[in-house]
């Protein structure tokens, strides 16, 4: 991944187009009816990123947790999305996969979800747990199964961060800094 501008520069950024990964999380989807990935893929695609991958899992942590793992090591995924499994009944256990799995928690991206969530579908926003976090050097962000909430997250949130141009700032310009912790680990005697 190139990165050829000072994020404090006036020079217009070019696009880079990031390598995200779909997960929807669910006991009764298939491809065909996964109207909720599908509407995350579309964006993503439209937006100008390529689909690194897609895959359904059942609401379970250890198979929501095998495919996030895989593509956490997998260098040609920059950003897990998953859907679904955030509210909670006794089979959504979203949020319980993906917390062990972070080594820094993104607070913000609940709160600023939970805020665009509630233009739409007002205190209802309540019965998500939509999280997000940082696994090694891959962003990693859980929102709820509805094609609505996927939208919310996408064109409120996502679109924006997920995009070099965006200004003040963005996630794809502190891409190159994520491991900074894990090379200082490596250089202690």
């Amino acid at each position: 991944m190139a990165y050829s501008h000072s994020p404090h520069s006036d020079e217009p950024r070019s696009f880079i187009p990031m390598k995200i990964a779909i997960l929807t999380v669910s006991d009764t989807r298939t491809l065909a009816d996964d109207k909720s990935g599908q509407t995350l893929v579309d964006r993503l695609q439209a937006a100008g990123h390529s689909l690194a991958d897609r895959a359904i899992v059942k609401d379970d942590v250890e198979a929501i947790q095998a495919q996030a793992k895989k593509w956490i090591a997998d260098e040609g995924v920059d950003v897990i999305i998953s859907t679904g499994g955030t509210g909670f009944t006794g089979r959504d256990v979203t949020p319980e996969a993906m917390a062990p799995l972070f080594d820094k928690q993104m607070d913000g991206f609940s709160w600023l979800f939970h805020k665009i969530s509630f233009e739409t579908i007002g205190t209802s926003t309540i019965q998500s747990r939509a999280t997000a976090g940082l696994a090694g050097t891959t962003f990693i962000f859980s929102i709820p199964g509805s094609s609505g909430a996927c939208k919310d997250a996408w064109d409120g949130i996502l679109v924006h961060q997920l995009d070099y141009r965006h200004q003040p700032c963005n996630f794809v310009e502190i891409m190159p800094r994520l491991d900074e912790h894990l090379k200082r680990a490596k250089l202690r005697p």
